[in-house]
């Protein structure tokens, strides 16, 4: 436990300490999942809160496990990418994501099926009254989330190899993410009452995949920067506007430097020897941030630091 990011390490003991709580007070006729699952928005049993409370319930012993144990495996890389406030922002986002989808799949069900015109549903052989029928419709579980995680792995490191049971051969990560896609969308299509929230699971990675694609574009607008980017780019800007004020200045003349106008004719000027030596001092660059945020996590890079990792995960 000494080794997982504090973020993570929470996110593990929260989830596993409500899912015994449940159970130990289940016998006491104390319902938690109902008291904190996400319920359908037009039964009288839902409340706002239940978008966030919803995540840190589970439905059984192997829906807890294999959540924790994803968490565990994708957020520890995760959080040490990003550092623990970005980590968590995404966590929450695209948890609350998940159950805002799958509200809507709920709504979409409820309107085909036309359940707006009834007053008592058959169940059982028996009349249940709607707004009881409705208090059913309840989601619980941090899969949504977890998704998201799993998509941010896959984007990150899409070439990194994985085993997955009982597949003998490793699978890059991004064929992972592309083949979890394509299984969820199957199961929502094709069996969408196997009492799995397919929809949450889609519904988290597309809210991880907004995230990620607009902090890749706005690297300075993370969560980590609290509204400071501008003012970071205009500091940076005008430091170089002094530092080429001062080389100006200095030396008794003006220094005139060559660049390329273009990026063909800076390629056609560059040598292949040239080229490998700048590629590998990119990647040794990236190396050492990398090694810095294993040591020290994300919010020790600087604003520098920082962009040079989003450049690079855009390649």
């Amino acid at each position: 436990m000494r080794n997982i990011p504090i973020v993570t390490k929470y996110l593990l003991i929260i989830n596993i300490v409500m899912f015994l709580i449940t159970e130990l007070v289940a016998p006491m006729g104390i319902d938690l999942t109902s008291i904190l699952g996400l319920h359908f928005f037009k039964a009288s049993d839902f409340h706002v809160y239940q978008l966030i409370t919803y995540m840190f319930m589970h439905g059984g012993w192997m829906h807890i496990i294999m959540n924790m144990f994803m968490l565990w495996m994708f957020g520890m890389v995760i959080e040490n990418v990003w550092g623990p406030k970005k980590f968590l922002f995404y966590y929450i986002v695209c948890g609350i994501g998940a159950g805002l989808c799958q509200e809507v799949a709920q709504y979409a069900s409820y309107v085909i099926q036309g359940l707006d015109a009834y007053q008592f549903v058959n169940a059982g052989g028996s009349q249940m009254p709607m707004d009881a029928y409705l208090n059913l419709m309840t989601t619980v579980g941090a899969s949504g989330a977890i998704y998201a995680v799993l998509l941010a792995f896959g984007m990150l490191f899409p070439d990194e190899r994985m085993f997955i049971i009982p597949i003998p051969i490793p699978i890059k990560a991004k064929w992972i993410v592309v083949g979890s896609v394509a299984l969820e969308l199957f199961y929502a299509l094709g069996q969408p009452g196997d009492g799995v929230a397919h929809v949450a699971h889609l519904g988290g990675m597309l809210f991880g995949f907004i995230l990620i694609k607009y902090w890749q574009k706005h690297p300075y607008s993370g969560p980590d920067d609290f509204g400071m980017g501008r003012g970071s780019q205009f500091f940076d800007r005008m430091k170089n506007l002094w530092e080429r004020h001062s080389s100006h200045s200095s030396g008794g003349g003006t220094k005139f430097h060559y660049r390329p106008n273009t990026a063909s004719e800076q390629t056609r000027r560059e040598s292949d020897w040239d080229y490998n030596a700048r590629k590998k001092a990119e990647q040794d660059e990236v190396d050492r941030i990398l090694d810095k945020i294993r040591r020290s996590g994300y919010d020790s890079l600087t604003d520098e630091e920082k962009r040079k990792l989003f450049e690079k995960s855009k390649k």
